[in-house]
């Protein structure tokens, strides 16, 4: 790995952490939910051979403090995450460089919406299980799920709220995944308030998407394909017309395996179509 290089960016409303690694077309990695830069560290690394990675830390995560309130609900949500990774990418690159993106969870919708929102500078958006539930034909039942989660976490606290998302993972544990270098951090209560239903009611632009399709992968896990968090990723490459690209392990296959993550996100990486000028 080429020498870490970390940096804060006062964006409004909030202070972004951020490390840069490595060298040439610079990639983008968006985590999502409770997590932070660390949770895509050995990724990182292993990509950084051929890339210029950069990772965060989103908005009120970990080493990201707010300076406002969260943004809610959901467009507003969407469109604040957006505009800080675009606000880093601008910080980090020259005017007009191309740019790669992965994200994973809500880290995915952000990727799609970079996409759409500039397809001339977005090289590539793979989106891993982003959890747009909208897309689905029970996704009142969906919501509805969510907001019983949440009502529990008001209710109940942190614990009791992740023993009931569970039933997102087919009644298996939700994935626990490395934060924070500071291992005080705990992103837990922050994700139930103030990301997961915002994130889980976005819905991608698929008529957008669809104008640039042959840039955009729909990635999902291996293991995770009995998950209801998998579901939309499956939903939207029917809608898009594209093959859902299957990557190692589950829901947080970067973390679990990355090693084989890495390749197979190299893979696909490498095979990428220019942007359209």
């Amino acid at each position: 790995m080429d020498t870490l290089e970390s940096g804060t960016l006062t964006v409004p409303g909030a202070r972004l952490y951020h490390e840069v690694r490595g060298s040439g077309p610079l990639l983008l990695l968006i985590p999502g939910g409770a997590s932070d830069a660390e949770v895509f560290r050995r990724t990182a690394d292993a990509l950084a051979a051929r890339h210029r990675v950069v990772t965060y830390d989103p908005r009120g995560i970990s080493r990201s403090p707010l300076d406002a309130p969260p943004p809610e609900p959901w467009p507003v949500w969407l469109a604040t995450q957006a505009d800080d990774a675009a606000r880093l990418l601008g910080h980090l690159t020259r005017d007009g460089e191309p740019v790669q993106v992965f994200g994973s969870c809500s880290g995915g919708l952000i990727a799609l919406e970079l996409m759409v929102r500039d397809p001339r500078r977005t090289r590539l958006a793979v989106a891993h299980e982003p959890p747009a539930m909208g897309l689905l034909p029970d996704a009142e039942r969906q919501f509805a799920f969510f907001d019983e989660v949440y009502a529990t976490y008001r209710r109940d606290g942190v614990r009791a709220a992740m023993d009931r998302l569970n039933a997102a993972f087919s009644g298996r544990p939700a994935p626990a995944l490395p934060e924070a270098a500071d291992e005080a951090a705990d992103n837990t209560a922050f994700f139930l308030a103030h990301v997961m239903r915002p994130s889980t009611r976005c819905v991608p632009d698929v008529t957008a998407l669809a104008a640039v399709a042959d840039r955009v992968v729909m990635a999902g896990g291996l293991d995770s394909r009995d998950h209801a968090v998998h579901r939309p990723t499956a939903e939207l490459a029917r809608r898009l017309g594209s093959e859902l690209a299957e990557f190692p392990g589950g829901h947080s296959g970067y973390a679990k395996h990355p090693a084989s993550f890495a390749a197979r996100l190299g893979a696909i990486l490498a095979g990428a179509r220019p942007a359209r000028g």
